[in-house]
């Protein structure tokens, strides 16, 4: 019998995989409706959906390898990061789903509670939180909408060579500000920001990319911190936030 590896598991969900297989868990089955239709609309690989009986939906795994990991050293050739940046135009470039997506004035009043919060509970110093707050608020303006992975760390994409065999995770998919999956990407990776610009081939506001690190870093670190994970730990959000000081 296959051992069952623990991919990711939380008081939201988890995630397991049984040989060739990933299980993945989750009570809340509107997201998981979500996903799946995102699958259906996205023209990138996805995974094959091989049964769903809720609250479990099974995949089958992709080809290739991920194309790295937050806090791990750069692995993968620049032309996996080109073929990246080249997938992520393809699906930009498709006309978004219809639901509701990311709204500036959410965003916004997340942004204000979460330094708030890092603030009162001394988990960060000021400064810090002062600097990537004020490079964070620039994101938030008017965008075209766009249909965005919304969760498009390099963990969820998965290449072989120079080819992208797939990507994972689409909970979060829906309209929003392109410029956001390219810096979800990047996130902690900045090097290879040039080689993903190449491959989605049109100029984009690299200070709105660093915007969107400050902005992605900070909301995430009180989530990580209360289900178990280490935001500072080294390459991760803490240190993307003190890069941009």
């Amino acid at each position: 019998m296959d051992e069952v590896e623990v991919i990711v598991a939380h008081s939201e969900r988890a995630t397991l995989r049984v040989a060739n297989v990933f299980l993945k868990i989750d009570a809340d089955q509107q997201r998981v409706d979500r996903e799946v239709e995102a699958m259906a609309l996205a023209p990138v690989p996805t995974p094959e959906i091989l049964w769903r009986k809720p609250p479990v939906l099974a995949l089958a795994a992709l080809p290739g390898a991920a194309l790295g990991r937050l806090g791990e050293r750069d692995v993968a050739p620049p032309a996996a990061w080109v073929a990246a940046g080249a997938a992520i135009r393809t699906m930009h470039d498709t006309l978004p789903p219809l639901w509701r997506g990311q709204d500036a004035g959410e965003l916004g009043a997340r942004l204000e509670a979460e330094c708030e919060w890092l603030l009162d509970n001394d988990v960060l110093p000021t400064d810090l939180v002062i600097r990537n707050r004020r490079l964070a608020e620039a994101v938030l303006r008017a965008w075209t909408p766009v249909f965005i992975h919304g969760d498009l760390q390099i963990a969820h994409v998965f290449v072989a060579g120079d080819r992208v065999t797939g990507m994972l995770d689409w909970s979060e998919a829906g309209p929003g500000d392109a410029l956001y999956d390219l810096a979800s990407l990047t996130l902690g990776h900045e090097d290879q920001l040039e080689h993903v610009v190449a491959g989605y081939g049109s100029e984009v506001d690299l200070e709105l990319i660093r915007g969107w690190w400050s902005m992605r870093s900070l909301l995430v670190i009180r989530w990580l911190v209360e289900h178990g994970f280490d935001p500072s730990a080294p390459g991760c959000e803490v240190d993307v936030l003190r890069a941009r000081m």
